[in-house]
């Protein structure tokens, strides 16, 4: 069973009802961020049940020493972990000197939560009954405001109902903090200074070993009835918490309210010796504007994002909640405001998998973030890789690579490799391919093509160099064979000839020869200055092209299919429908070796291959693969069904579309992986958004142009979303039966749909 405790809201997720068993999941679920920072739904008040508490700051990371039981050659010194920061959220509250917890209360009521995606605020309301039969009405609103991302700030009311009372607010900053995830228990603050000067507090701290210089700060406002309170609080510090108190006469039915303001200035943006100071010129901004003026801001700054990136859904309120909650936590996490920063695959909602890069940020994200936001955030996705190509060497050299092969990381936050699993750090190699990809990716979709000469064709000939040392020949297949991969189906680990790997290696050494010739005739300077740097020469290249025409495809004349690698017909092929339903998800039900001699794929392999280079097979071929691998396929990646339900599709079978969109869609909020407490997955709602827009709008580059093929799901009454392609803004909407395309400015555009070319005249909507 998934869960299902989610309210079917257009623009809002809620929850109504208190349940201490859920509020890890929730605390997920609801969870904000703005870019810059982000935090888990943590209550301001005390919690004394099981939580877990997490606000992280974007690019600030510990290096955890490696844990592994048997060291091998070529391991990562550290696991990179994204790191819990110093709290600023926490509001201590009493009233008549009893602390209010919902875990201990005797009676909560009336309990609502909602995060509120129109607008991008997260709110929460109470009745509570504490120990002392004191029953008090609570409503809190907070976010982190877009505008000012280094600030967040919380409204906190308490309306006594039962009689007059003694409440006290006790905002504190606390850098005691741990992590969820940590290897060896290792402390990773040092707290160097706290500070308090009348209503502001700080405190300064800094990362072990990365020694990242942070600032937490705070300030308050008091309020009785909505009338400001001019308190002198009373002050307690430590070594590692500050915290003020305010304490209040309420009468009934008297509201009694604390605007705090707080959040992180880091050395990253400031200098290091003046955190304080830059601390104190944000609260300034904040506290001038107060609570609610920097709201109307937050709205305003959401109002912008939707304009660009919503997707309306008519007709289905699980759907339309669906993709609206995927694409609020992606901007939730990255806003291409920082070309230093990238988007983790739990962003700021926890810290399973550490890093800040996978290879999920060019096969999935870069699409969303070309066509909803301008081109320069994707090149800026793409330059971040250009900037770490010397590690991405330095990577390959410690596995024995030479003459400046380049192997991207797996697990990244500086460029390093920083994941530790075997089979994945040494074997899933595929990465490297998707970052190539990107590269191609990103000039079809912009028609840009400074980034070549001026970055990537380093990056392309580097991977080239990878796969052209990676593969051997074999006597035997009289062919290159690449030997001892894992495939993005992790479920087979150390198996021969992955086919995904093979065809997107021989790829990446096409494209990069390819480009190397239009380099070198269309920009003489740049190609000049990269076969200096490089060292490339005539020779080496003609070696590349014979590893390139001579690769080898497992391939069964039998079943007419590329296979998944060599010994994939060798499995006992038992399809997942005749899997007992009591044994899914076989991650958390069978043993690794189990799993890795069954034939269950985790995720796209073949298929992926399929869906990068679509327009390399026939519909037909794609539907004998679709056919063959799907039956086997569990799903048991975040980054499966939007595939699946693209190319699903594209084979006009719309129900099973259909199915994996809600699955993918509503992934974390149906909890369907059953993990969703350790945090959200970010990375594959960039998938949700392909599923619609180039699942059921069929959108593709064809000829240098946008191209559709609209279809719509029969439980829609309509959808429609914007493409901003080479900086025009092209709106689709698409009915039962008919679709209607708008273009914004003052050039026409011209698309293809269903293969026919259409003209689209600015501010003329063209029905077809």
């Amino acid at each position: 069973m998934n869960q299902d405790y989610i309210i079917p809201n257009e623009w809002s997720i809620i929850e109504e009802g208190y349940n201490d068993s859920r509020i890890k999941s929730s605390e997920s679920l609801f969870s904000i961020g703005n870019g810059a920072m982000g935090q888990r739904a943590n209550f301001e008040e005390k919690y004394s049940g099981e939580t877990f508490q997490g606000s992280y700051i974007a690019g600030v990371y510990y290096p955890d020493k490696t844990r592994v039981g048997w060291w091998k050659n070529g391991y990562p010194e550290y696991f990179a972990k994204v790191l819990n920061a110093p709290n600023w959220i926490g509001i201590n509250v009493f009233v008549n000197d009893i602390q209010l917890d919902l875990f201990t209360c005797k009676k909560v009521v009336d309990f609502r939560r909602e995060l509120n995606m129109k607008e991008g605020w997260l709110s929460r309301s109470f009745k509570a009954t504490l120990i002392n039969d004191i029953t008090v009405k609570v409503e809190t609103k907070r976010f982190l405001s877009i505008d000012l991302d280094e600030v967040g700030a919380i409204e906190y009311n308490v309306t006594p109902i039962s009689g007059d009372v003694e409440i006290t607010f006790q905002p504190y900053l606390d850098s005691g903090i741990h992590n969820e995830d940590s290897n060896w228990d290792d402390q990773f603050w040092n707290t160097t200074n706290v500070t308090e000067n009348s209503s502001q507090a700080f405190i300064e701290a800094h990362t072990m070993k990365t020694n990242f210089h942070t600032c937490t700060f705070m300030e308050s406002k008091l309020f009785i009835n909505g009338k400001e309170q001019n308190s002198i609080p009373k002050t307690e510090s430590s070594e590692t918490k500050v915290s003020f108190y305010y304490p209040a006469h309420v009468k009934a039915n008297e509201t009694y309210t604390i605007h705090k303001f707080g959040g992180y200035v880091v050395d990253r943006n400031h200098d290091t010796n003046q955190l304080v100071t830059a601390a104190k010129n944000t609260l300034k901004l904040a506290v001038d504007l107060g609570f609610s003026n920097l709201l109307d801001q937050q709205k305003q700054a959401w109002a912008n994002i939707w304009e660009m990136a919503d997707i309306t859904i008519d007709g289905d309120v699980k759907a339309q909640q669906g993709i609206r909650f995927n694409i609020m936590q992606l901007n939730h996490t990255y806003l291409g405001k920082d070309a230093r920063l990238n988007i983790g695959p739990k962003g700021f909602t926890g810290e399973k998998y550490g890093g800040s890069t996978y290879w999920d940020t060019e096969a999935y994200c870069l699409p969303f973030y070309m066509a909803t936001k301008n081109q320069e955030v994707a090149k800026s996705l793409l330059t971040y890789r250009y900037n770490q190509l010397d590690k991405a060497i330095e990577n390959a050299e410690s596995l024995g690579f030479t003459n400046g092969a380049a192997l991207y990381p797996m697990v990244t936050m500086n460029g390093e490799e920083c994941h530790n699993e075997w089979e994945i750090t040494f074997e899933e190699i595929h990465r490297n391919g998707a970052i190539a990809f990107a590269i191609f990716n990103y000039y079809r979709f912009t028609n840009d093509y400074s980034y070549i000469p001026e970055k990537g064709l380093e990056v392309l000939i580097g991977i080239a160099r990878f796969w052209h040392q990676r593969v051997n020949f074999s006597e035997d297949k009289q062919k290159y064979v690449m030997l001892g991969v894992t495939g993005p189906n992790e479920y087979e680990n150390n198996i021969n000839n992955n086919w995904y790997t093979n065809y997107i290696a021989k790829w990446c050494i096409d494209y990069a020869l390819e480009n190397i010739e239009k380099v070198k005739e269309e920009y003489a300077s740049d190609f000049k200055r990269i076969v200096e740097k490089v060292n490339i020469s005539e020779a080496e290249l003609s070696s590349w092209r014979k590893v390139a025409e001579n690769m080898y495809f497992p391939y069964s004349e039998k079943h007419e299919v590329f296979l998944q690698q060599d010994g994939f017909l060798d499995k006992d092929l038992v399809t997942v429908e005749n899997l007992d339903k009591s044994q899914r998800p076989i991650n958390q039900k069978w043993s690794w070796d189990r799993i890795l001699r069954s034939p269950y794929i985790k995720q796209a392999d073949v298929l992926q291959g399929f869906y990068f280079f679509e327009d390399h097979f026939s519909t037909e071929e794609l539907e004998k693969h679709f056919d063959f691998y799907e039956p086997f396929t569990v799903h048991e990646s975040s980054l499966s069904p939007c595939v699946h339900s693209i190319q699903a599709a594209k084979l006009g079978r719309m129900e099973q579309a259909y199915t994996f969109y809600l699955r993918t869609s509503r992934l974390d909020l149906d909890d369907y992986n059953k993990e969703v407490e350790e945090g959200l997955h970010i990375t594959s709602m960039a998938g949700t958004w392909m599923s619609i827009v180039e699942g059921f709008g069929g959108m593709r580059i064809q000829e240098d142009k946008l191209s559709f093929t609209p279809q719509i799901p029969s439980q829609w009454e309509g959808y429609s979303f914007k493409v901003n392609f080479r900086n025009q803004v092209l709106k689709v909407i698409v009915n039962q039966g008919k679709t209607h395309f708008e273009v914004d400015g003052n050039k026409e555009l011209q698309i293809i749909v269903n293969g026919e070319k259409v003209t689209i005249s600015p501010n003329n909507l063209v029905t077809v």
